[in-house]
């Protein structure tokens, strides 16, 4: 379904949009371009939260390393230890 929605461009917009897309598809160029934004977007809002999350837990994931790594640096002793 579509919507009727009313927006204002600047003239330089509208005539860089008339220089890619002919006047009936500029709903699809804007359609694709806001898409296409907000994805970036989202993305960008992930890897943000992705690496504060990272950084939080930063001193609890190098104590775990330092706490397991004497036992993992063990010699093996056969399948179960």
């Amino acid at each position: 379904m579509h919507r009727r929605v009313n927006i204002t461009l600047p003239e330089e917009t509208l005539a860089l949009m008339d220089r890619v897309v002919t006047k009936g598809d500029r709903s699809r160029l804007v359609d694709e371009a806001v898409r296409h934004f907000l994805r970036a977007r989202s993305r960008a809002r992930l890897r943000k939260l992705i690496a504060e999350g990272a950084r939080a837990r930063a001193p609890r994931d190098r104590a775990l390393a330092r706490e397991w790594f004497p036992i993992e640096e063990q010699p093996s002793r056969g399948r179960f230890g």
